[in-house]
């Protein structure tokens, strides 16, 4: 073969061998990429157009029972596995409703034992970024939540089961088989103010808007831990609120038990009464959705502490000065403390709780404490009634004060 050929030959042998190789390269990216793109097709952690479409409310019927991609670091949990544990959803697990919807007692298959908030909503993309920081707020007196779930038309919250149920409960349940004493009940006020206060203190700031001794749980050890923080602002942030919720509105005077007209019409209270808690003060109004809002709750909830009563049932009229003036009018004609804590106080302990209880029920912005200040008193409180001996018996005496029952020590 001439020199010319061999060399025409030769780089034609070279050029198909470069197209062999770019034609295979091709291939195998091509593969790689189908198999990767159908990897995150399963996994549900691509397709954003389907977000957005659920955003705008659209997608077909049998899509809308498959949940959003998952949050980073927050469990999702799957419509099989929380039916599984709470038994299909069944009544006997029923355990209450709340801000959220129904909650049902469940069981995971690892047997960790879990509280399942349920209630009737399509998937949203807000939803599980809202869950998502929520579930990054960790607290001891905070109950933790586990997970979510978005399928089948509901939307669930996975949350730490708590055995010993609510402090309202505890305070004035029917089914209440525990009589806290004057230390316990302190205990447990300081642990509910430490997890409000840890709320308060991230940036930005979350306000609970629900707070109530209902929302106040406690573990086998009695240590207490604030439920359903957050949950309102989740409500919020996903404008649809749930057929079973308690709250339509969330300023401090409308929602929930303490100022809810439904509830007093049903409790055949008096309409001027009714009238009186719904009225709203301009003040009170600028207050919805700051700490202010929550502090005032917390007031309420230091009251049913010492009184051991539900405030709704109180009949105290309206808030603002005439509900202190009534507080301490209560106080003067002794009919403001809990006769079942009878000598398990000191004078000076329940004086300063009923102090710090009007403080927090103050509608003065320079009155009202923050709930740092909360958890500092409280702590000294708390202190000078664990050294004073308060058991009635050798070395005490009880005296009358203005209230019911307060013991002091003999000289």
């Amino acid at each position: 073969m001439s020199q010319p050929l061999a060399t025409i030959v030769g780089g034609a042998a070279g050029g198909l061998a470069g197209v062999v190789l770019l034609i295979g390269f091709l291939w195998f990216y091509m593969s790689h990429c189908k198999k990767s793109s159908n990897k995150s097709s399963e996994t549900g952690s691509s397709d954003p157009s389907a977000l957005v479409e659920w955003n705008r409310g659209g997608g077909s019927t049998s899509a809308r029972n498959e949940s959003l991609p998952g949050a980073q670091g927050t469990r999702q949990f799957t419509m099989e596995e929380l039916e599984h544990a709470t038994k299909q959803f069944n009544e006997n697990n029923l355990i209450g409703d709340g801000s959220f919807g129904l909650v049902y007692k469940g069981l995971l298959h690892d047997g960790t034992v879990v509280a399942v908030k349920r209630r009737m909503g399509a998937p949203q993309r807000r939803f599980v970024e809202e869950v998502s920081y929520l579930s990054e707020i960790s607290h001891r007196n905070l109950v933790t939540l586990l997970g979510y779930s978005q399928e089948n038309g509901f939307q669930m919250l996975v949350f730490e089961y708590l055995p010993n149920g609510s402090v309202c409960d505890h305070l004035h349940g029917k089914s209440s088989k525990t009589q806290l004493e004057f230390k316990q009940r302190l205990s447990i006020a300081l642990g509910a103010a430490k997890g409000l206060c840890h709320l308060h203190s991230l940036n930005p700031p979350v306000i609970h808007k629900n707070f109530t001794t209902s929302n106040v749980l406690v573990d086998e050890n009695f240590i207490a831990k604030v439920a359903d923080a957050g949950i309102i602002k989740l409500l919020e942030t996903i404008e649809d609120a749930s057929p079973s919720s308690r709250t339509t509105g969330h300023n401090v005077f409308q929602d929930t038990e303490y100022f809810n007209p439904h509830y007093f019409s049903q409790k055949n209270y008096q309409t001027v009464h009714t009238l009186l808690y719904v009225s709203l003060t301009v003040r009170l109004l600028s207050r919805d959705g700051s700490e202010m809002n929550d502090i005032y709750r917390f007031g309420l909830f230091l009251l049913e502490i010492v009184s051991g009563e539900d405030t709704v049932q109180m009949n105290l009229l309206g808030p603002g000065e005439n509900m202190i003036q009534q507080v301490k009018s209560r106080v003067v004609s002794n009919s403001i403390v809990d006769s079942r804590l009878a000598g398990s106080f000191t004078t000076e302990g329940m004086n300063d709780l009923i102090n710090l209880t009007l403080q927090c029920l103050s509608i003065s912005d320079a009155e009202q404490p923050n709930m740092k200040t909360v958890v500092s008193e409280l702590e000294q409180i708390l202190e000078r009634e664990m050294q004073w001996k308060t058991v009635m018996g050798e070395g005490t005496a009880t005296v009358t004060l203005g209230s019911q029952l307060f013991t002091t020590r003999r000289n």
